[in-house]
């Protein structure tokens, strides 16, 4: 079971994408680190999740 931000998760096989897409997450407004590692956005479409993998999604947000 991967974990994704410090929470377990059911995720092998899912995209990046479809997993951004499918937590409410605009992929265009969001950081992924797999591994330790900042994963480019032109990878997450292609970027497929592991039962090993370690997972964290920092969002942007605007304020002022």
């Amino acid at each position: 079971m991967a974990v994704i931000n410090g929470q377990p998760e059911q995720v092998e096989g899912m995209t990046i994408t479809s997993y951004l897409v499918e937590k409410g997450y605009d992929p265009a407004r969001v950081a992924v680190e797999i591994g330790g590692e900042i994963l480019p956005k032109i990878a997450y479409s292609r970027t497929v999740m592991n039962a090993e993998d370690s997972v964290e999604i920092v969002a942007f947000v605007g304020g002022g």
